[in-house]
C-alpha cells in the first residue's frame, strides 16, 4: 500500500526546534495535513517519542520513533526503530558518547522533554546538536543491532551530509535508503555516486516549524501501515 510520509521533523526538544514544536502539536498538523506516517527525529535524542506515539495514537497516524545522529564526523543520519523500546535503548546508548557540553538556553536554544499531556517534563542537560563519539563508519550495524534502519540525511547539502563531509559515500556502505533534500538535482547526483542508484530516495521535511511538515504529496511503498512494515520496506534495496 501507498503511504504519505514525512519521517524527519524536529521537535521542542532539538534546541533548534520552535517552541510550539511539542509532540501533540506536531502529530496534530500530521493528522491535519493527511499524513499517513510520520517520525519525529530530534538531534541525537529520542527523549520526546514516547509523547509522539502516545499522540499519533490518538489521532490515527502511524509515527516511528527516531532521531536525526549527529556522528563524529558530523554527518546527519537517520535512525528509525519499529518498537519504542529498542529506540529509548538506542537514545541511552548515543547519550552516553556525547560531549558533555551544557547547553545554553540563551544561545542555543531549549531542549525539552514532553510527556504524554504534552506538558514540559524535564530538560535535557548536555547539548545536543554536538558529534557523538560513534563513527558513520559501523553505524548501520549498530541501528541494525536495534532493529532499525538507517539512512543519510539531507545527503545533496553542503553541510552536514555524508557526502560534504566525507566526500563520497565509503566503500562498504549498507545503506539502502538516502534522503535526498532537493529531488531536482538527482539526476546528477545519481551520475556522480553510482551507489545511490540502488537506493531508495526519499524526501522528508526536515521541519523545524508547524508549517513546514510536509504535504501528502510522495509515498513509500510497504505492506501495510504498521512501524514494522514501513522499517521493512526502507531496508529494501532497489532492483
Amino acid at each position: 500500500m501507498s503511504l504519505t510520509y514525512d519521517l524527519h521533523i524536529h521537535s521542542c526538544l532539538s534546541p533548534c526546534g520552535a517552541d510550539d514544536m511539542t509532540p501533540a502539536n506536531i502529530v496534530g498538523m500530521a493528522a491535519l495535513k493527511g499524513l499517513d506516517v510520520i517520525a519525529v527525529t530530534d538531534h541525537n535524542s529520542c527523549k520526546n517519542c514516547p509523547a509522539v506515539l502516545h499522540s499519533a495514537r490518538e489521532y490515527g497516524v502511524l509515527a516511528l520513533a527516531g532521531m536525526e545522529i549527529c556522528t563524529r564526523e558530523e554527518v546527519h543520519a537517520i535512525c528509525l526503530f519499529s518498537a519504542l523500546e529498542a529506540a529509548m535503548e538506542f537514545d541511552e546508548y548515543v547519550y552516553r558518547r556525547l560531549v558533555p557540553f551544557p547547553n545554553r538556553e540563551e544561545i542555543f536554544g531549549k531542549q525539552e522533554i514532553y510527556n504524554k499531556e504534552d506538558t514540559v517534563c524535564g530538560t535535557v542537560p548536555y547539548l545536543l546538536i554536538n558529534g557523538a563519539q560513534i563513527s558513520f563508519d559501523g553505524l548501520w550495524e549498530l541501528v541494525r543491532s536495534y532493529e532499525g534502519v538507517m539512512f543519510p540525511a539531507h545527503i545533496d547539502k553542503p553541510s552536514n551530509s555524508l557526502i560534504s563531509n566525507l566526500g563520497f559515500v565509503p566503500p562498504g556502505s549498507q545503506f539502502t535508503t538516502a534522503e535526498v533534500k532537493d529531488l531536482s538535482g538527482l539526476h546528477d547526483l545519481k551520475q556522480r555516486n553510482p551507489y545511490l542508484e540502488g537506493c531508495r530516495i526519499i524526501n522528508n521535511s526536515d521541519a523545524h516549524r508547524l508549517e513546514d511538515i510536509h504535504e501528502p504529496r510522495l509515498t513509500v511503498e510497504a505492506e501495510e501501515k504498521s512501524m514494522e512494515a514501513v522499517i521493512r520496506a526502507l531496508l529494501q534495496k532497489i532492483p
